[in-house]
């Protein structure tokens, strides 16, 4: 503990002032308590970060309103004075007694309003934060035809409410805790105490605990520091925007973490089947979602080997396509100067600089860029005989089975393994894809998230309690009955047999 409140209420103002030193947004408010027995006393506050309205009304007015003559001597508070201003006087729902200055300095910083009095050894913290925020809106990169059209925002508070109001249980726990020594970012853990596994929740309590950094900006950067493995390029931690997926992943026995400034909020553990999936799979039949599941799969091997597998076909193995579709190949490539894999790397740098320049324009500019830019520079491109129609055809079915994954991360992951798997293409040919193949699949297979492997259920975890019914396929909500072995939950069942 640092230094503590003094009895002098004048001492601790000034050791408030030489803390906040230059802190023109820090404002000092002296009243006078009582009528007839004045006692000073001060509120210390952020004067952006509190509603004003709630500290005047309720906590200012009623302390210059007070009179000794209304049921307590202020002459004989002593150490009782505030407790009995918190209990008779101030009308705030939230108050804390705080002993310690450099609690009452995080609280202030926090948006609460400290409340010091002469002669008391404590301060009071009245909860008043009251920021502007945004209003919640509907999630940015998780759209939706049929579902909740509500997403986080990026109020910590905002975010737990709206997380509670799907989970009206009181077995659901939020536990609140700051990490970063200068930002002191409000994180919320949140999980069902009985279905949750306590190795897990253990594990991710042990890991938040364990991090020792200044500040904490977005979620991004908590997820960078707790996952398993910071070397690979595929998540190990599931991030969304919607509150119904975080409520939906709580039930299953994961755990959630709530990070304040950020509308993403962190799921753990996340598998390979988890990050497949989304939150709209849930909201349309189950014959639909098992077609569209499937899609996925192709969508990822499409958008990590086209590439690929066009430069080693073209430049290895043009034996393996039909001859009148190789005679085609040969046709479009004869005024193309440059070999296929100089061809490929051409045009996925100009879309990947497309993708950037849109990402970074926001608005319809930054949708008009990519789509107009995609054609024209394609168009010129194949008529100045730079490139083959057919690499066109390869680069524009790669982009498109990218955006098809639900999972941003996941889609960057494999961007990254498509350059791996094109050099190694032109190296190497199809013997290149296949060893990229056995690597990639290695290495996921050794992937964990807090312990879970990243490919359960397919490796690690037997099939007999129907884990496949819900991963790249959907059964019938009816056939769904217990919850997802991965996460070993208490409670296992989750509807009564049928």
């Amino acid at each position: 503990m640092g230094e503590i409140v003094s009895k002098d209420l004048n001492k601790n103002i000034e050791t408030l002032k030489t803390i906040f030193k230059d802190c023109d947004d820090i404002s000092y408010r002296f009243i006078e308590i009582g009528s007839n027995h004045k006692t000073q006393a001060s509120l210390v506050f952020h004067d952006g970060l509190i509603d004003k309205h709630l500290i005047s009304e309720y906590a200012i007015q009623i302390l210059l309103t007070t009179s000794d003559d209304e049921g307590f001597d202020l002459t004989s508070f002593k150490s009782n004075l505030l407790d009995t201003l918190a209990k008779e006087a101030i009308a705030i729902p939230g108050v804390e007694e705080e002993e310690d200055i450099d609690k009452i300095v995080d609280a202030v910083l926090s948006g609460e309003t400290a409340l010091l009095v002469d002669r008391a050894d404590k301060g009071l913290i009245l909860s008043s934060r009251g920021w502007a925020t945004r209003g919640i809106g509907e999630p940015q990169t998780e759209t939706v035809v049929r579902g909740p059209r509500d997403g986080f925002s990026e109020t910590l508070k905002i975010n737990a409410t709206l997380v509670r109001r799907r989970i009206r249980d009181p077995k659901l726990k939020v536990k609140n805790m700051q990490i970063g020594r200068r930002s002191k970012t409000d994180i919320s853990l949140m999980y069902i105490e009985d279905i949750v596994d306590e190795k897990l929740l253990g594990e991710v309590k042990k890991r938040l605990d364990d991090i020792d950094i200044d500040a904490i900006i977005d979620s991004s950067m908590l997820e960078h520091l707790i996952e398993d493995n910071y070397l690979s390029p595929f998540p190990q931690i599931e991030n969304t925007e919607r509150p119904d997926t975080v409520a939906a992943s709580l039930y299953e026995g994961r755990v959630a973490i709530l990070v304040d400034n950020t509308p993403f909020a962190l799921i753990v553990p996340a598998t390979i089947g988890t990050v497949l999936q989304s939150s709209e799979d849930y909201y349309s039949r189950w014959t639909i979602t098992t077609i569209i599941r499937l899609l996925r799969i192709i969508a990822g091997f499409l958008a990590t080997l086209s590439p690929a597998l066009y430069i080693a076909i073209t430049s290895f193995h043009p034996g393996l396509i039909p001859t009148r579709l190789t005679y085609y190949v040969a046709a479009s490539r004869i005024n193309v100067p440059f070999p296929a894999v100089v061809e490929a790397f051409l045009m996925e740098i100009t879309i990947e600089l497309l993708r950037e320049s849109g990402t970074r324009i926001s608005g319809p500019i930054g949708t008009t860029i990519g789509i107009v830019g995609g054609l024209i520079i394609g168009q010129a491109a194949v008529e100045a005989g730079i490139v083959s129609p057919l690499m066109i055809i390869i680069v524009a079915i790669t982009t498109i089975a990218a955006f098809a994954l639900p999972s941003y991360e996941l889609a960057s992951g494999l961007r990254v393994c498509r350059f791996i798997f094109m050099i190694l293409a032109a190296i190497l040919g199809l013997y290149g894809v296949m060893l990229g193949i056995i690597i990639m699949s290695t290495h996921m297979i050794r992937l964990n998230s807090f312990g879970i492997p990243f490919l359960s259920p397919y490796t690690g975890l037997g099939l007999e309690e129907g884990d496949l019914k819900d991963t790249l396929v959907k059964a019938p909500l009816q056939k769904l009955q217990l919850r997802p072995t991965f996460t070993f939950p208490k409670n296992k069942r989750r509807m009564k047999k049928r």
